[in-house]
Order: structure tokens, then sequence, then C-alpha cells
């Protein structure tokens, strides 16, 4: 017998889903090796939540890194695709105002990549601060413990 049955309903932290034992063969061979790790000797249902928080975390993070990434290369990609409109078009246009352009773009892109890559990695430090905070909770002793 588990310890995980010997446990109440009513006094367990989390209860695993039918749906969440299927996401947990999804999880990253890192995620799994950080939560086993940091984690040993705590039930397999706190071990499973924690991984999918981990990862799900994890996933938006990169998704959110993607997204700017098209972003910027879009914006930088209509950029050019005009200026060269303009050109083929015999607009009036400066070359060196066209270069300018082109310069700020990237430069704004490598700005906003940069900012994205700072953003993923404070992410990163505060999910970490927040599950060592919640292991540290989850821990500490209790008032009652004492009696």
């Amino acid at each position: 017998m588990s310890t995980e049955s010997n446990i109440a309903k009513e006094y367990a932290i989390v209860e695993v889903t039918e749906e969440q034992k299927a996401l947990a063969g999804n999880i990253s061979e890192e995620t799994n090796a950080l939560v086993e790790a940091e984690m040993a000797g705590e039930s397999d249902a706190l071990k499973g939540e924690t991984k999918a928080l981990i990862d799900a975390i994890k996933k938006r993070a990169q998704s959110e890194a993607q997204t700017a990434g098209d972003l910027t290369r879009d914006a930088y990609l209509n950029a050019v695709r005009q200026a060269r409109e303009n050109i083929e078009q015999n607009k009036l246009v400066d070359p060196e105002r066209i270069a300018y352009s082109i310069k700020l773009i990237q430069y704004e892109a490598e700005k906003n990549w940069e900012s994205v890559l700072k953003e993923v990695a404070t992410l990163g430090d505060r999910l970490a601060d927040a599950a060592k905070a919640a292991w540290d909770a989850f821990t500490a002793p209790r008032p009652s413990d004492k009696l």
C-alpha cells in the first residue's frame, strides 16, 4: 500500500487526475531530473504536480520567446519589403534613410530579443525561488506537530 492511499482526500494537497497522469509522460527529462532530485522522498502525486507546473511554465516562456521573435522578424521583413517597393516604384527615397531605418529596426529587434531572454531568465529565477519557498512552507514544522 502506498503512502498516497494512506492520506485522506480532505487532507491531500492535490489530487492527480487521469488527464494529468497522461500529461506526465510529456514532461521533459530535465524537469523530471530536477524534481526527482529536489523532492526525493515525496509522493508521486506531489512530484507529478510540480513537474507539470514547471513544464507548463517552461513551455509558456518558450512560446512567449518564439512569439516575440516572430513579431520582430515580421516587422523587419515588412520594413525591407516596403523599402524595396519604394525603390521599385521609383519613389524618391534616400538610401541613407533606408539604411538608417534598417539599422534601427535591427537594433530594436536585438533589444527586444535581449529583453525576452532577460524575462525568461528572470522567470526561471522566480520559479526556482517560488519552488523553494513552497518547499520550505510545505516542510516547515507546524505548532500542532510539536504536540
